[in-house]
């Protein structure tokens, strides 16, 4: 009995060590010494057979095999805090590094307000926030959830989607790109256009406009291939070409005359904001707060 309780407590001081990436900053969360905290680290390499970190004088980092670990581990453990205080009755205060994924455009200072907003709320949380606009392996790389807007049928198995908002995307461009290329007075004249286009969804230099009963083929020249909004964004007041965004991203623009709108009543792409979690019984309060609070909030800023 004593083992399990050493290794329980070696596992939680590993975790430490992963996520302060020192010795002395794990041992001062556990009240132990940075000898001690070393101990428990090569207790569990011991029973594992493998290294989990590389030390240095000046840093502490995980390998191949830590990292593996150490996301599993912390999974394992939020998950048991969580059961226990379910069986309990009682209410854990969401702590720890939450680390997600988001799109390019979550760098704006809306989505910075719920940030803020949700840091007010729940101060012993650390947001680590990858914006490299990529589709993430979540499981592998310790993702805890990730912002995706997407169909929830392309989900990948043993992921559970909650919707969050609806995001309208409007195909606009610049007045300069529009006197330079002339200015669709009907959809087929958008034919033969300079399009700016977002590479995760689609590269097919055809597209269709309408409902399924009435669709209606547009084919444009594909300048600009891209999974990072924040390029398409600036390629576009560029002059580079057409794109697809969505509006509330670009207000400022339309507002100042630096983009126009094509088409506003009649061509539009929705598509539903996700928040993206490994499917697992027992959520984390990280994750379990930080979800329900952009369900709340996400409305008001799409």
């Amino acid at each position: 009995m004593l083992m399990i309780m050493d290794t329980m407590l070696s596992l939680r001081v590993f975790c430490l060590v992963a996520e302060f990436k020192s010795f002395t900053g794990a041992a001062g969360r556990v009240n132990l010494s940075p000898a001690m905290v070393s101990k428990h680290v090569m207790h569990l390499e011991k029973r594992l057979g493998s290294r989990l970190l590389n030390r240095t004088s000046r840093s502490v980092t995980l390998t191949e095999t830590g990292a593996l670990y150490f996301s599993q581990t912390k999974q394992m453990l939020e998950g048991l805090d969580e059961l226990e205080a379910s069986i309990g009755n009682v209410t854990v205060a969401p702590r720890g590094t939450l680390k997600f994924s988001a799109p390019v455009w979550a760098a704006s200072s809306g989505f910075v307000d719920l940030l803020a907003e949700y840091n007010q709320h729940y101060p012993d949380v650390s947001l680590d926030m990858d914006l490299s606009g990529r589709i993430t392996n979540m499981v592998d790389e310790g993702f805890d959830l990730a912002l995706r807007a997407m169909s929830s049928d392309r989900l990948d198995p043993g992921l559970v989607a909650r919707p969050l908002a609806t995001i309208e995307f409007r195909l606009m461009a610049s007045p300069d790109y529009l006197n330079h290329a002339g200015r669709p007075q009907t959809i087929a004249g958008l034919n033969g256009h300079a399009m700016l286009r977002y590479n995760g969804i689609s590269v097919s230099e055809s597209i269709f406009f309408g409902s399924h009963n009435e669709r209606l083929k547009v084919t444009v020249r594909n300048v600009l291939l891209s999974s990072n909004e924040t390029l398409l964004h600036l390629a576009a007041l560029r002059g580079m070409g057409m794109v697809f965004l969505p509006e509330w991203q670009v207000a400022e623009d339309l507002k100042a005359g630096r983009l126009e709108l094509l088409f506003p009543e009649t061509i539009g792409v929705s598509n539903t904001l996700h928040a993206v979690y490994p499917s697992r019984k027992y959520l984390s309060a990280k994750v379990r707060t930080f979800i329900d609070f952009l369900v709340l909030r996400s409305p008001q800023l799409f």
